[in-house]
């Protein structure tokens, strides 16, 4: 199995890195970090880990790696001698990673061929390896199970969208999970999804959803006039910030925020794409609808401020919630459509009301006690542009919001300290 396994990405390597090198030879967008994930490293990369016992988190892309933050500065407190590896597997989350002063070291995740995994394991060698969400990769498993590194899964979760998937591979799911030592899941249903898999009982426990501790950084305290400045909005405007939209939604959110500038005249909308390579094709569809642009990549120039009407078109990242502590209310996008909806804590603990639509099944739960706490609504197409126009009347209603999301954060804190109990337990600290 294991020898077919790697035949399939002898395959696809042989393909897709030839293509890699003739898009990046024509100057067009390629795929980073070869090297790295070919487990190829320079040695000056390394020196950061000699003489030093490693453990090693793997968090996919921009979302696991904000949620795993909160476990990464436990683990720097808890292991101080210890050197912290993260990896990611898209550009947009080593980028985020790279800004996390916790992490001795940011990588690209190899490829899951079994003489790379090798290499890898030879070069970092880890006393721990961490896994967030629901990575399972068959070569890393199995190679770290036979090295005797122990695997825990943090943060886990199994999706609606995987569990079928999932389900069809449920014989060969069943070794592979036999060879992590603990699933820290998000809830108790993520966990008895993962035992009806066949996972091992006695490796399974709740410790709750990281994103709860996700920290602001005291973003929920930064000066409004301040943040207004630096993201060139106006002291007195109402701002309306719809983040990680897709396509589908801005359509909508055009549409709704021309119908408001026709009533109200001190309303800008910040839309914030969640993947900003996206940008430039929007912007051409934002002029043709007849809006006014200003990138947030463009100097600063006093010319520059933006005017109700107008529109801020994030094409940077890591600033998704500095924008939302400047905002009046937030959309929070890939809920509108079937996405599986992105993460709404980050409105609520810097204090501001949250919408989202049907689709979340990703952060059902999180959905579903914000909802219930009244520091969001979910809405639907339909609903969208009323719901907007009420909440931006109503500024009482838009603050008493903000506060029970930030009381729902605090009620739900603690899945860290849980997962570091897991953790110690493991590497025996």
């Amino acid at each position: 199995m294991f020898l077919l396994y790697d035949l399939i990405w002898v395959v696809a390597a042989l393909c897709l890195i030839p293509w890699y090198g003739i898009k990046r030879a024509l100057g067009l967008k390629s795929r980073e970090g070869i090297r790295e994930r070919l487990g190829i490293y320079q040695a000056d990369r390394l020196k950061v880990l000699q003489g030093r016992r490693v453990i090693w988190l793997h968090a996919v892309s921009v979302g696991e790696t904000k949620a795993a933050v909160p476990l990464l500065r436990a683990l720097r407190n808890s292991f101080p001698e210890h050197a912290l590896v993260l990896s990611n597997t898209t550009e947009t989350g080593h980028s985020i990673a790279c800004d996390i002063k916790e992490i001795d070291l940011c990588l690209y995740f190899p490829f899951d061929m079994s003489w790379v995994v090798h290499r890898v394991l030879r070069c970092l060698q880890p006393e721990l390896i961490l896994i967030v969400e629901t990575e399972l990769w068959p070569n890393l498993a199995r190679l770290a199970c036979r090295a005797g590194i122990p695997m825990v899964l943090v943060n886990g979760r199994i999706s609606d969208r995987s569990l079928p998937r999932y389900q069809i591979a449920k014989p060969l799911l069943r070794r592979l999970l036999c060879h992590f030592s603990h699933f820290c899941m998000q809830s108790r249903e993520d966990a008895q999804r993962l035992l009806q898999l066949g996972a091992p009982g006695d490796r399974v426990v709740v410790t709750g959803n990281l994103k709860f501790d996700m920290p602001a950084d005291g973003l929920a305290e930064m000066d409004m006039e301040a943040l207004r400045q630096e993201f060139r909005l106006p002291a007195e405007s109402l701002v309306w910030v719809a983040g990680s939209t897709h396509p589908g939604e801005e359509e909508l959110l055009m549409e709704v925020y021309a119908d408001l500038c026709t009533q109200r005249s001190d309303l800008i909308l910040v839309l914030a794409p969640r993947h900003i390579e996206r940008c430039p094709a929007l912007q051409t569809v934002l002029h043709e609808r007849g809006f006014s642009v200003l990138l947030r990549s463009n100097p600063i120039d006093q010319a520059d401020i933006l005017q109700p009407g107008q529109i801020l078109l994030v094409d940077t990242l890591g600033e998704l919630v500095s924008l939302y502590r400047a905002a009046n209310l937030v959309f929070v996008g890939g809920s509108l459509v079937p996405i599986g909806g992105h993460n709404v804590l980050e409105a609520a603990m810097v204090g501001k009301p949250a919408l989202f639509g049907p689709h979340m099944e990703n952060f059902r739960e999180i959905a579903r006690l914000l909802a219930a706490g009244g520091g969001g609504i979910q809405i639907d197409q339909q609903s969208l542009g009323a719901v907007v126009a009420e909440l931006l009347n109503d500024p009482q209603r838009r603050s008493v919001m903000g506060r029970a999301g930030m009381e729902l954060l605090k009620l739900h804190a603690g899945a860290t300290e849980r997962t570091l109990a897991v953790i110690r337990q493991v590497v025996g600290h």
